[in-house]
């Protein structure tokens, strides 16, 4: 298979088989346990291989698992003598096991397969100038469920009862997770975990966050890492105009200093754009202070799309089941996140090749008949892809995106005024949130 090759043609033929080649790939890198005692009888990726199968269809987990594995066995494992108990007791301690989970490794694995493939569809159209354009955010998993007897007497909404959340991020042009991280302390402020989230971002990424992460010391530590960034400006932000790009009426589009008090200012020139629709107005902050190289109409289309991220979010906790936890053991919990984001991933794989093959918006591509009836369509032995694009207008399957549309001006180049050469683009700064980590802010550097 070449780079080029569509990802329909290894996964829209049957997503089950996808899975059993990369697990079969991932088991043939895994050296075997040894130790004292018989050889184990279900191998390790097998079992979790079986997590994911029964995540995509649906059909429960634990005990549906045992009856599989014990009945028919799993791709080209025969059926094993097991109980369903010998079966909970491996899912609890290898997801308690030290160092990356099967299921963590299984996610990494699939991602790799997919990213090649999914190369040649990508949207080149946002931020084109950026190595890579994705969101950042986070999602609280769902309360446990009160089985076992140290939770029976917790109370609903008891922190004991939430077992952790995860901070990610979105790669946007593929539609696809890059990454994801588990946090334990749910109560904890997005913007402490936010560091440790962002540092593997390569330099010329553009992120996207909401208004939880804003802050003068992040928004310049972004920029001294060769990050670009879009936000939305904070209400009761003050600024100074340092350059007027463009101005009429509502709407501008110019360079500000962010802060006019000496004791919290930032060090960074940065870009300001408004405008109106309607009775709404919007204000962006961005640090690509070229209104050519992004102009006020994609600042607000790329804003725009940072509720990606939010309706991925919205896939795997309520089309994919995360919302509902099987297990009232917090690191089993974890691996559940685990296998639904696997699946979530070839899923959206499948989305943005509709996309490409029906000549539409990957948002006119429903994700939730996408995940409800593509497995369905795979064991009937049926293409998901082909289905969705020859007859999906007529099935519903692909239908006008709902999506609130981007009706920002359009400045016309030969409008803009561009700044001197010689504007200071920096200047001492000074603030009053906390220190972020010491590695994550390297020797500043410029963007332009």
């Amino acid at each position: 298979m070449t780079e080029t090759t569509a990802p329909a043609a290894v996964l829209s033929a049957q997503i089950e088989t996808f899975l059993a080649e990369v697990v079969a790939d991932l088991e043939a890198e895994t050296p075997p346990v040894r130790g004292p005692g018989r050889p184990r009888l279900l191998p390790s990726l097998c079992l979790w291989g079986g997590v994911l199968l029964q995540t995509l269809t649906g059909g429960g987990v634990q005990r549906a698992l045992w009856r599989r594995l014990a009945s028919v066995g799993l791709w080209h494992y025969p059926a094993l003598p097991l109980s369903d108990q010998a079966v909970y007791a491996r899912l609890d301690h290898e997801a308690q096991a030290p160092g990356p989970s099967p299921l963590e490794r299984l996610f990494a694995r699939v991602s790799a397969v997919l990213a090649p493939r999914l190369a040649p569809l990508a949207d080149a159209t946002l931020a084109p100038f950026a190595t890579a354009v994705v969101a950042l955010d986070e999602t609280t998993l769902d309360q446990l469920r009160r089985w076992l007897p140290d939770l029976r007497g917790r109370p609903a909404g008891d922190a004991a009862l939430v077992p952790g959340k995860l901070v990610a991020l979105f790669d946007l042009r593929c539609q696809q997770w890059q990454s994801v991280q588990y946090v334990a302390a749910v109560h904890q402020h997005c913007s402490r975990a936010a560091p440790a989230a962002v540092a593997p971002l390569a330099r010329g990424t553009l992120l996207l966050a909401d208004l939880g992460y804003f802050g003068f010391r992040w928004c310049d530590a972004l920029t001294a890492r060769g990050v670009w960034w879009v936000s939305r400006l904070q209400r009761q932000t003050s600024y100074t105009v340092a350059h007027v790009h463009y101005q009429d009426g509502d709407t501008f589009d110019g360079l500000v200093w962010l802060g006019t008090s000496r004791r919290n200012q930032a060090g960074s020139l940065v870009r300001l754009v408004t405008f109106r629709v309607g009775g709404t107005r919007y204000r962006y902050l961005t640090n690509v202070r070229d209104p050519q190289l992004l102009p006020l109409h994609e600042v607000a289309r790329l804003y725009q799309r940072r509720w990606d991220i939010e309706l991925a979010f919205l896939l795997v906790k309520q089309h994919l089941g995360l919302a509902v936890l099987w297990s009232a053991k917090p690191h089993l919990a974890l691996q559940q996140a685990w296998a639904v984001l696997t699946i979530a991933q070839i899923l959206q794989a499948l989305r943005l090749e509709i996309a490409g093959r029906a000549g539409v918006e990957v948002d006119d591509v429903s994700i939730a008949l996408l995940a409800q009836d593509a497995p369905r369509l795979a064991a009937a032995g049926l293409d998901p892809v082909q289905v969705f694009v020859t007859d999906g207008r007529r099935l519903g399957y692909i239908r006008p995106s709902r999506r609130t549309q981007n009706h920002a001006p359009h400045i016309r180049p030969a409008l803009l005024a561009l700044p001197p050469p010689d504007l200071p683009v920096s200047r001492p700064a000074h603030y009053c949130s906390p220190p972020l980590p010491a590695d994550f802010a390297p020797p500043a550097q410029t963007l332009d």
